[in-house]
């Protein structure tokens, strides 16, 4: 079936089967490999992108689900204000060990400044919970949001 896709401000016409998870249409047909497959059931939060400015996971969002929303993945972040503070973030604190989990990581951790400009360290915790990081950097993480919430702020 053919799907019109508004991904990172461009529109693209795709062929996809209904029910094909959309991070197979970004990862294989639109070729961004920055979104990870991790589980495949919506657990680890590596296959984490926005929909309509909300993180979403990837694996288990349906093609025929998202036709006429806009989907931003890691490539956009850097156009994005608070995905730029998070990425400085990240840099300063260097908070990537090996990196697979990071991108979901990133979009995770801009879904969160959205909504809550200033959090503790307690929502940053409640919030990044779903999000799997196999290298257990979850302290560095959780300094990498709260140093991009001063960013935003300064």
């Amino acid at each position: 079936m053919a799907i019109s896709l508004k991904l990172n401000g461009k529109t693209h016409q795709v062929e996809a089967e209904p029910g094909t998870p959309l991070l197979w249409v970004i990862r294989d047909e639109l070729k961004l490999t920055g979104t990870k497959f991790g589980c495949g059931v919506a657990s680890c939060g590596a296959c984490t992108v926005h929909l309509d400015g909300e993180p979403v996971r990837s694996c288990q969002t349906f093609i025929e689900d998202v036709e006429g929303s806009e989907i931003t993945t890691i490539e956009k972040m850097e156009d994005d204000t608070i995905g730029a503070a998070v990425q400085q973030a990240w840099l300063e604190l260097d908070v990537v060990q090996c990196g697979y989990c990071q991108s979901g990581q990133i979009m995770n951790a801009v879904g969160l400044l959205r909504e809550n400009a200033k959090p503790t360290a307690d929502e940053v915790d409640d919030y990044m919970h779903g999000n799997a990081c196999r290298c257990a950097t979850y302290q560095r993480i959780r300094a990498g949001v709260l140093r991009a919430s001063e960013i935003l702020e300064a």
